[in-house]
């Protein structure tokens, strides 16, 4: 019986090793904030519930919602996206407040945050909806992006080429209600516990300047 119940627990941590495993379809009411008067930046850099924890982590971020951009279909979901179907990478709208923190400094983040460096690939997740991208909505953004993307290969932060997309944003689709705040309700998840929650924690570490009041870090 024993053996029985390990095994049991052995198949249960086993699960949802990467972000395209069937998600724990755990949806909380939560008021929504007044997103009115903040502007939108557009990151695509691996599973989006390991992205928007990160961003909602830094100060003058008010809201990220999770989604998905860069694809050819006029539409997109969760089963066509994670299978590679739409070609969109699964990425975050991110509403601030500008006074607070400006678009530079969200690219530090977004830069900091994850591996630019890896095609079609963050972590243990691969495809083309993890691939690391900017979307841009204005000229002002995309030469802040190249200019950033310079100076980071001019100082050789990376050891590999940077092959983070800089394209221009087309639309992005929000992804569905159980994706939002996916870290934060499902902490027990494997997936969050072994590399969301560390992918967090890493940033947090490398970045205190940037981070709201009262994150633990």
């Amino acid at each position: 019986m024993k053996t029985f119940i390990l095994l049991l627990s052995f198949i249960s941590l086993s699960t949802q090793t990467n972000c395209s495993s069937s998600p724990t379809h755990q949806v909380q009411e939560e008021q929504q904030p007044d997103l009115e008067g903040l502007s939108k930046a557009y990151f695509a850099s691996g599973c989006f519930w390991c992205v928007e924890a990160i961003f909602e982590s830094v100060r003058g971020v008010k809201e990220v919602i999770s989604g998905y951009s860069g694809g050819a279909k006029s539409d997109a979901n969760y089963n066509e996206v994670s299978a590679g179907r739409t070609n969109h990478a699964e990425a975050v709208e991110v509403y601030f407040d500008s006074e607070v923190i400006d678009y530079q400094s969200l690219l530090e983040v977004f830069f900091g945050s994850h591996d630019p460096t890896t095609l079609n690939r963050q972590g243990p997740d691969r495809g083309a909806q993890y691939r690391s991208a900017i979307f841009y909505q204005n000229q002002s953004e995309k030469e802040l992006a190249e200019s950033y993307i310079a100076k980071l290969t001019e100082e050789k932060v990376f050891d590999d080429r940077i092959v983070t997309e800089v394209v221009p944003l087309e639309a992005f689709y929000q992804a569905e209600d159980y994706h939002q705040d996916y870290e934060r309700h499902n902490p027990n998840n494997p997936y969050v516990r072994s590399v969301s929650i560390p992918r967090l924690k890493r940033f947090q570490a490398k970045f205190p300047h940037l981070l709201k009041e009262n994150q633990p870090h």
